[in-house]
């Protein structure tokens, strides 16, 4: 079995947010085959699409599984149920959100799931982590380097750094 290198994007903006971030982690480490590799920090930042709600955490992480995409995605979809997530208005406001930014360097498209995540580019608060983690790797369907894309991004929702120490871990 081969290890798949994956980055996750994960928000939210609704109850407890860094119970919630701490939650989802555990969770995702749980995973069958799966470990964590690195995790940015975590930036508090402003509504994307859908204005009238509060501010987001957003963080990135990157792990290693062996799972297939599409198998990774039903295990996060269940995390993002099993913390309270429930799906209203596109961009709403939300408990938990889980995203599969990218999956190796895989560019796949179909309906249930599109990799590279769509909208990457222009979305700092998802850049930014990525950048922090890992500034070098290559969004495989621009051929550029994240730390290049960050740099490029004009609309800014990032409202600052989160000093937060995990004591879980």
């Amino acid at each position: 079995m081969t290890d798949n290198i994956v980055y996750i994007g994960i928000g939210t903006n609704k109850g407890e947010k860094l119970e919630n971030i701490n939650a989802a982690i555990s969770l995702i480490v749980r995973i069958p085959s799966t470990g964590l590799l690195s995790q940015s920090s975590i930036y508090e930042t402003k509504p994307y699409g859908y204005l009238e709600q509060g501010n987001f955490l957003n963080l990135a992480i990157k792990i290693k599984t062996g799972l297939a995409i599409k198998s990774l995605l039903k295990e996060l979809q269940s995390i993002e149920q099993k913390l309270g997530r429930i799906k209203t208005i596109k961009w709403g406001p939300r408990i938990i959100d889980l995203d599969i930014l990218f999956y190796n360097d895989e560019i796949i498209s179909e309906e249930e799931i599109k990799i590279p995540h769509p909208g990457i580019a222009e979305r700092d608060f998802v850049l930014v982590p990525l950048k922090e983690i890992e500034p070098d790797f290559i969004h495989p369907a621009l051929n550029e380097k994240i730390a290049d894309i960050c740099n490029a991004v004009l609309q800014k929702q990032i409202i600052c750094k989160i000093e937060y120490t995990n004591h879980n871990s």
